[in-house]
């Protein structure tokens, strides 16, 4: 029955952290790399038995993992541990590198934490190379019932793409160490067939797109081309898709000239949401708050009960058939069972107060949770809320509070935010209703534990800031912001002490199910969800290989812990006004036809090298990164072609060449924009893999976040992705632009030139102000330079505008809001999509025009909310500016994939799960 351990070996309770990411390619790094990156080797005083290494490594949301093989074993010695577990259950690899007695152990917990023993010596010792190197991941879950002295379980080993180098060369390895392969036979025959049913499909679908993209030419082109053209206008924008008219431009000419289009309707399934909505609609009201002031209408009144009973949640009672937040109560047996992990405990499970309110935007989060505070202080007493939001709306909550809440019952808000935040203690918090504070804020309160940490007692770490009081509750405003659950920001939320915790967001999902895992783990999902490998095991690549099972959990999941109301939902009766969208196709002039498809040709090629895994004499990581400069740059295009310069292009040729650059202006300017390429594409720090912090960029051209690499930096020197050296922080790194960038100084750029896309733009500007209705535009736009160029034709054509992006200062800013809000003049606002898609209400327009777009559709989504909320009286017009056979139409069908995604989360699709595509299946669809 193998070894059996003493029963004091490895019976530590404490873990690493399992959210590092498997990357054994050239230039990527296991998460104890990154860890030593951050000490030098001489600081390493941690005693070898506090070393517990978890088995995944949280590459629980990586796309390139695969089932090599399924490995039955048991674990030994159960009899010394405390921890139980039933059949089906999953269980808690972990590597104990420490162990006296065997330096191979790898040790076995349930999923309530408590260990059960160990893998036997000899299974453990062909495993614990592959742990410890991060080229298998190993899961398991119990085969059968646990006996007197030993547990039969199943270990799953999980590894690369088996086509892959690094693939290939594990094959060989396991299969020389008798290590079980043939899962990968079962996979091969069936992705075979898969993909020969998937070429069908899509063999069809293009034929389908195909006959829609010609007819909706055809209607476009039987509207007309040409028109006239303004004398400043140079003749090579005169072939556009537009009505062919002698006079102005008309409204109904342009709307017929474009595909109406709703990028929220992604399916005509609509059985199974009829039935959510009618669960909805019958939801019990609470009563009114008596210190509200406004009108509370039926469906905040259904929300607020719902938030009342989230925070006072109660285990099923005996005899109960009910699931409560995934728990069921057994019929025969005094226990009870989480029916996602199949864990089951005879004491009450511990169970999370709170949820995620992700109503759409527009429907008034902010008045339920004000609703909230208030109703829970006059039932049970006043207690302390700290509501934690973005730098952008956090002065947004103490105007609502006053808005709602009658004044001679006023809550007592503080705004905790600026030089005094240090001095504030627990007794100074507790005289205040609510407490407001910004992300920023604390994450620089919040103290880190672990490896590298200051090893400081709790109590000094709680005698200061945020972390020193214990809350009623803690409110995240616009929650998806901590969605990367190995971020310091995620981890500075989870950290606080309260007693009940909400996420705010319109987008809980953006772009995979770890974005959910996040949010659940920070409100306290229990029975072994809030393991990131679990929650991986049981959803993620359950839903990403189609498991119908898996849609039906997930879908209790969201049942169980969030609230969502669409505004189009016939009960919620908000009355708004319609929303017509539109896709207004723009065909290229024939010079900017060859500037396109030149960057296009580059693209593909480029995206080979990634995806072939030979990029030749450059590294992975600098291929990938003239990738996404490539793409961006084709982006630009789109818009204008003089966005789209050489000079990051000419910068990564003398990188490649020399490896460091010198820090010149110009050098300064591109690695400045390769830096934005990180920023725009959502990238990861490689140290500590949250999304970049305090961003810079070194003279060798890798991104970080500021405050890891300067430690880097401090203690070895080196690049930690290349090991050039890096003498200083002073002379080697690089921050980004000013917010929006420092491209209103680029003396290249001729504000005068136009493109096809401006033309498009102008069209539509000039058919709103003949209507003589009085409308107001918001023009968005990712980039500063091409608002740049809009407001120069703006002041040609004799508009009168005012702007909103990230070079402005706070005052600057109201007033362009009080221009939009007030001034009858002030008919077109120039916004930064960045800046205006969140906090923000621009009810006075009532037309948007999106000048361009990227994969993630949430931000859009957002930026559209901002106009067409309640407030909102006019009808709502949105024109999504696409240019013909270019990267921009192929976004729309990547937006709508990543919809459907958070669609199947709330039941609003069918059955049917949609696999998760990785960042690259992206962009390979982009550029097909």
């Amino acid at each position: 029955r193998g070894y059996v351990y003493p029963p004091d070996a490895g019976s530590q309770r404490s873990f690493t952290s399992p959210y590092s990411s498997y990357r054994p390619e050239d230039g990527t790094h296991s998460q104890a790399e990154r860890e030593s990156w951050l000490v030098a080797d001489d600081n390493e005083d941690h005693g070898d038995m506090d070393k517990i290494v978890s088995s995944t490594q949280g590459a629980a949301d990586n796309d390139e993992l695969h089932l090599f093989g399924d490995l039955p074993t048991k674990i030994v010695g159960v009899q010394y541990y405390r921890g139980i577990a039933n059949p089906g259950e999953y269980i808690l690899l972990r590597r104990e590198p420490g162990n006296p007695y065997d330096r191979n152990s790898i040790r076995v917990d349930n999923v309530g934490g408590e260990q059960m023993g160990h893998i036997p010596r000899r299974i453990a010792a062909k495993l614990a190379s592959y742990m410890d190197s991060g080229w298998l991941f190993v899961e398991g879950r119990l085969s059968g019932r646990m006996g007197q002295f030993d547990c039969p379980i199943e270990v799953d080993l999980l590894g690369p793409d088996p086509h892959s180098q690094a693939g290939k060369q594990l094959v060989d390895k396991m299969k020389a160490d008798k290590l079980p392969t043939k899962a990968l036979l079962d996979t091969e025959r069936r992705e075979k067939q898969r993909q020969k049913e998937m070429e069908q499909a899509r063999k069809k679908r293009e034929q389908e797109e195909k006959r829609k993209l010609a007819e909706a030419r055809k209607a476009a082109a039987g509207a007309g081309k040409g028109g006239a053209v303004p004398t400043s206008q140079v003749s090579e924008f005169t072939n556009q898709t537009m009505p062919n008219s002698e006079s102005e431009p008309v409204m109904s000419d342009l709307v017929e000239a474009s595909q109406r289009f709703n990028p929220r309707q992604v399916s005509n399934t609509t059985d199974q949401y009829g039935l959510q909505e009618e669960a909805l609609k019958n939801m019990p009201l609470a009563s009114k708050p008596a210190s509200i002031k406004t009108e509370v209408l039926p469906f905040q009144l259904q929300a607020l009960q719902w938030l009342l009973d989230q925070e006072s949640p109660q285990p099923p009672a005996p005899g109960s058939k009910d699931t409560i937040q995934l728990w069921k109560r057994h019929e025969s047996v005094d226990a009870f069972t989480n029916i996602a992990t199949n864990y089951s405990t005879k004491e009450a499970p511990q169970l999370a107060s709170g949820g995620i309110l992700a109503d759409d935007m527009g429907l008034g989060k902010t008045l339920e949770m004000i609703s909230l505070i208030i109703a829970d202080a006059e039932k049970f007493g006043r207690g302390s809320t700290l509501i934690v939001a973005p730098l952008s709306v956090m002065s947004n909550w103490s105007g609502q509070i006053a808005h709602h809440v009658h004044e001679n019952m006023a809550l007592k808000v503080y705004t905790y935010h600026g030089s005094g935040r240090v001095s504030m203690k627990a007794e100074d918090f507790a005289p205040y209703d609510v407490v407001v504070t910004t992300y920023q804020t604390l994450a620089m309160d919040y103290m880190p534990r672990g490896k590298g940490a200051p090893k400081q007692p709790e109590k000094k770490l709680r005698a200061n800031g945020l972390y020193s009081m214990d809350w009623r509750r803690v409110i995240l405003d616009e929650g998806h912001a901590v969605r990367n659950p190995a971020s310091k920001g995620a981890a500075a939320v989870t950290s606080l002490m309260s007693r009940s915790r909400w996420v705010l967001t319109g987008t809980p999902i953006i772009n995979s199910l770890k974005d959910l895992y996040s949010l659940l783990r920070f409100i306290g999902i229990t029975g072994g969800l809030n393991q990131l490998e679990i929650f991986n095991s049981v959803l993620i690549r359950p839903l990403k290989a189609g498991d119908p099972s898996a849609t039906y959990l997930l879908q209790a999941v969201m049942t169980a812990f969030t609230l969502r109301r669409r505004k189009e939902m016939a009960f919620i009766d908000l009355r708004l006004p319609q929303l017509d969208e539109y896709v207004h196709r723009v065909p290229f002039t024939d010079k900017e036809r060859e500037r396109y498809n030149a960057l296009h040709a580059e693209a593909t090629g480029v995206a080979s090298k990634v995806m072939s895994g030979k990029p030749g004499e450059q590294s992975k990581t600098q291929v990938y990164a003239h990738l996404l400069e490539v793409l961006l740059r084709m982006r630009q295009c789109c818009n204008h072609w003089q966005l789209c310069g050489q000079r990051v292009t000419a910068l990564m040729e003398e990188l490649e060449n020399s490896g460091t650059v010198q820090l010149t202006r110009e050098n300064k300017e591109a690695l400045q924009k390769m830096l934005q390429l990180q920023i725009e594409s959502h990238e990861e720090c490689a140290i500590c893999l949250e999304a970049l912090h305090g961003p810079v960029i070194t003279v060798c051209g890798h991104s970080f976040g500021f405050d890891c690499i300067s430690k880097v930096i401090e203690t070895q020197h080196k690049c930690p992705l290349c090991r050039n050296e890096l003498q200083d922080v002073e002379s080697t790194l690089v921050g980004p632009q000013n917010e929006g960038g420092d491209e209103d100084h680029d003396d290249d750029l001729d504000l005068t030139q136009s493109s096809s896309k401006l033309e498009a733009m102008m069209k539509i500007l000039s058919a709103t102000k003949n209507s003589g209705k009085g409308e107001k535009t918001v023009i968005f736009s990712q980039w500063t330079r091409f608002l740049d160029i809009v407001q120069s034709r703006l002041d040609r054509e004799g508009f009168q505008y005012c702007r909103l992006d990230g070079t402005m200062s706070a005052p600057r800013r109201d007033a362009s809001l009080q221009a939009l809000e007030t001034d009858p003049s002030c008919t077109i606002m120039l916004a930064s999509l960045g800046v205006c898609a969140v906090g923000l209400n621009l009810t006075a327009a009532n037309q948007i025009i999106l000048s361009d777009t990227w994969w993630a559709p949430a931000i859009e989504d957002q930026a559209v909310d901002r106009v067409h909320r309640l407030g909102q009286k006019r009808e709502t017009r949105v024109w999504r500016l696409v240019m013909e056979e270019s990267i921009e139409e192929k976004t729309l069908v990547v937006q709508s994939e990543k919809r459907k995604l958070m669609q199947l989360a709330f039941a609003e699709q069918g059955k049917k799960a949609r696999k998760k595509e990785g960042r690259m299946a992206d962009i390979q669809k982009l550029l097909a």
